[in-house]
Order: structure tokens, then sequence, then C-alpha cells
């Protein structure tokens, strides 16, 4: 069977109810008189309203796979910008260097600017750190019986891996990058379901933080931070993972993103 939609298919229904509902001549109408044209009429209302809703298409059409597709187009088109955007940042830095060798006022706004460049991440930095990696829960809420924790429960937040990546900075980290990603003064951690986006990019679980610098201050440093410690009894909870692996000598790579900023205020 198949369902109009459109004012025709509405005009005809409201029709239809209207002319049932007018009293018969010659004789007393009774409760199914009224009854059918109103059942009628709710009726179309809802054919009319499902024809429209799904406007040809499965009223539950499952959507995954058209969002995943999606997503990959645009990390396709994501990673060809961001090797255009290189290429043209190589450019414009021979470009100001070849200037640099006739320019005093450029060479030394240079020299100022390559000074900060390894506080700013700029540079890849080596030495003893610590590497924490975060991961799900192997086990399912659906799994575990009426009483079971929440989906929510087992899975790595946000707040998680902000936590700790604080704590390793209080700890006192000189670098620090996230699944092989320098993290900056302009980076920001975000959670989309259980993936993690950093500086564009999609990563999911296990979430692997690596900080440079002393080992000891920065476990102490984990173990005093109270998210890291609300996580950490998660993990005895609900089977979350939670590894510390101190590094003797690990590398941080330099940040090749770029640098502009779109909004920045002085620190009171």
């Amino acid at each position: 069977m198949e369902y109009t939609t459109g004012t025709p298919s509405w005009r005809l229904v409201l029709r239809r109810a209207l002319r049932g509902l007018r009293p018969r001549t010659g004789g007393e109408r009774t409760r199914w008189t009224v009854g059918v044209p109103l059942i009628a009429l709710v009726a179309g209302l809802l054919f009319t309203t499902s024809a429209r809703t799904a406007d040809g298409t499965q009223l539950r059409d499952d959507r995954r796979p058209q969002l995943a597709q999606l997503i990959t187009d645009k990390q396709v088109r994501l990673d060809a910008r961001e090797q255009a955007a290189a290429k043209l940042r190589a450019e414009v830095d021979q470009d100001t260097a070849q200037l640099a060798e006739v320019d005093q006022p450029v060479k030394a706004a240079r020299e100022r600017a390559d000074a900060l460049r390894a506080p700013a991440g700029f540079t890849a930095l080596r030495g003893p750190g610590i590497t924490v990696t975060l991961n799900d829960s192997p086990r399912r809420g659906a799994d575990l019986g009426p009483n079971a924790p929440d989906n929510d429960d087992l899975v790595v937040h946000q707040g998680d891996v902000q936590a700790v990546v604080n704590a390793l900075w209080a700890g006192g980290a000189e670098a620090m990058s996230i699944m092989d990603v320098r993290v900056v003064s302009t980076s920001a951690v975000r959670c989309v379901g259980n993936t993690l986006l950093l500086h564009g990019q999609v990563f999911s679980p296990p979430f692997k933080i690596t900080a440079i610098g002393e080992p000891t201050a920065m476990h102490r440093a984990l173990e005093s931070a109270e998210g890291v410690q609300q996580f950490r009894d998660a993990v005895a909870d609900f089977g979350l993972g939670y590894t510390e692996t101190v590094e003797r000598n690990v590398t941080v790579r330099a940040y090749d993103g770029s640098s502009d900023l779109r909004s920045a205020r002085v620190a009171e």
C-alpha cells in the first residue's frame, strides 16, 4: 500500500470525515455514525504524518554507515589541507630566511622568534619522563545484569584525560604529547563519544600521554591529583585501564600545526 503526501490527501481525509459527521435524513444517528469518521480522521492523520516524515525513506533508517563515511571523507580533506598548509608554511619560512640575509629588522625578528620556538613547542625534545595510558573497560554494561554499571562508567572521558594532563604539568613536565601529537598552549582536549579529538585528528582508546620531566615528581603529582585518583578508583570498580611507565629516554615531537591565534588575553 502506498500513502500519498501533500495537501490533497489532507483535504480528502477531512472532506470524508466531515461528510460522515453530517446527520442522516430520515433516521437517528448512532454512535457508529460518529465514531467511524473520527477513527478515519485519526488514521488519515497518522498515515499522512508518517508519509511526510519518511519522505520516501525508512523511518528507522540506520544512518551510522553514512555518518562514518562522512567522518572519513572529512578526515581525508582535512589531511590534504594540513599538507598544503605545511607546504605553504615551509615556503614562507624559506623566503623569510632569505630576506633576513639582507634585511636587519627581519633578521632580528627571526632571532627573537627562534628563541621562543622551544618553549612554544615548535622543536622536538628528548629526555626522561613518564607515559600514562588510559583505556576503556572490556566489560559491557548490558552483559553484567540488571545492577550493572552504566556504559558511561566503562569508558575514558574528557575529564579523565585532562586530569592526567594537568597533573603532569603540575609535576614539572617540560613537554607533552597525546597520541604522539604535541600539546601546546592552544591545544584543547575534547572527547566525542569514546573518541578523542585533538588538533582536528580523531583517536580511539587506549589514550597514550607522554611527558618529559623528572619522573618521580610527576608520579607524585599523579598520586595527589583528585581527578586521577577518581579514575584509578574506577579502574578497580569497573575494569578501566591505567598504566604508568617510566621512560629513560623518550622523544616528544615538535608541534607542526598552525600557530594562528583567534583570540588571546593577558593573564592577570
